[in-house]
C-alpha cells in the first residue's frame, strides 16, 4: 500500500537553516512510483538539508520531474514516504499565468483567504517587476513572465523552493540573469532550494550539491566545494562540470 505523508519533517522544520545545519528540509525513504508497471522512480531514497541548493541532473525520462512533482503534493500515486515542508513551492518552465488576470493577481493565486495586493507587490519588488504589477501577462517578456511566476512561488514564504528546469525557455542572456536572481533570492530567503536542469553548467554555477538521478535512483551525490561567485573558466569548476558529463555518460 502506498504511504504518502506531506507535511512538516519535525517540530520547526519549517524555519528555514544555513546549508550548514543538521536538520533535513526533505525525507524520501523508499519512494517508487509507476507507470503503467513501469517504475519512473524506483525504491528511492533521499535526505535534502534545510537552506541548501541542490540541483538534480539526469537524461529525459530518468525521473526528475517525477520526483519533483511528488515533492510538491501533484503526484500522490506513490509508494514509499515522502516528508516535506508543509510550506512549499513550486516555478515550472512555463510561467502559467493566467491571461485574463493582471500579474498581481496571478502572484496571489491560489493562495488562501483574501490576500491584500501589498503581498504580491513586495514579491514582486523583490524579483524586480515591481513596475509590471499591473501589466497583462500577454505584455511581458519572456524573463518577465518568468519572474512572475518566481514571485507567485516566493508570496507563499516557502520552506522548499522546487525549480522545474524554470530558465529552460529563455534565451543565453536572459536565463543568465534569471540564474543570478535565483541565486540572490536563495541567499536572502535561506530555503531549501531543489532546482532539476538539463544544464550542468548551470548546476555548477548555482549548486552546494549536484545529484545524478540514473534509473529512477540517485546513481551520484556530490557536494560543490567552490567559493561563490564561480567561474567557468575556473580549473575546479572544468573538472567538476567534466565529472558530471561523464556520470551522465556524455564524456
Amino acid at each position: 500500500m502506498a504511504t504518502d505523508v506531506h507535511g512538516p519533517v519535525a517540530p520547526g522544520a519549517a524555519t528555514a537553516a544555513p546549508a550548514s545545519a543538521a536538520s533535513a528540509a526533505v525525507r524520501v525513504t523508499g519512494l517508487t512510483r509507476s507507470f503503467d508497471g513501469r517504475a519512473v522512480i524506483d525504491r528511492l531514497d533521499l535526505t535534502l538539508r534545510a537552506g541548501e541548493f541542490t540541483v538534480l541532473l539526469g537524461r529525459s525520462g530518468c525521473g526528475k520531474s517525477t520526483l519533483l512533482r511528488v515533492l510538491a503534493g501533484l503526484d500522490r500515486e506513490i509508494e514509499g514516504e515522502v516528508l516535506v515542508p508543509q510550506r512549499r513551492a513550486v516555478a515550472f518552465q512555463a510561467p502559467r499565468l493566467m491571461p485574463w488576470k493582471r500579474v498581481w493577481r496571478n502572484v496571489l493565486l491560489g493562495l488562501p483567504g483574501r490576500p491584500a495586493r501589498e503581498h504580491a507587490e513586495r514579491a514582486l519588488a523583490e524579483v524586480g517587476l515591481e513596475h509590471r504589477t499591473d501589466a497583462w501577462p500577454k505584455t511581458l517578456s519572456g524573463g518577465e513572465a518568468q519572474r512572475a511566476s518566481l514571485a507567485r512561488a516566493l508570496v507563499r514564504e516557502p520552506d522548499l523552493l522546487l525549480l522545474d528546469e524554470p530558465f529552460g525557455a529563455l534565451d543565453a542572456l536572459t536565463r543568465i540573469k534569471a540564474q543570478q536572481l535565483v541565486a540572490r533570492l536563495w541567499q536572502r530567503r535561506g530555503c531549501a532550494v531543489l532546482l532539476v536542469t538539463h544544464d550542468v553548467d548551470e548546476a555548477v554555477l548555482l549548486a552546494d550539491r549536484v545529484l545524478v538521478m540514473d534509473g529512477g535512483r540517485i546513481a551520484y551525490d556530490t557536494q560543490v566545494p567552490l567559493e561563490r561567485p564561480r567561474e567557468v573558466g575556473d580549473p575546479g569548476f572544468a573538472a567538476l562540470r567534466n565529472r558530471l558529463l561523464a556520470e551522465l555518460g556524455v564524456l
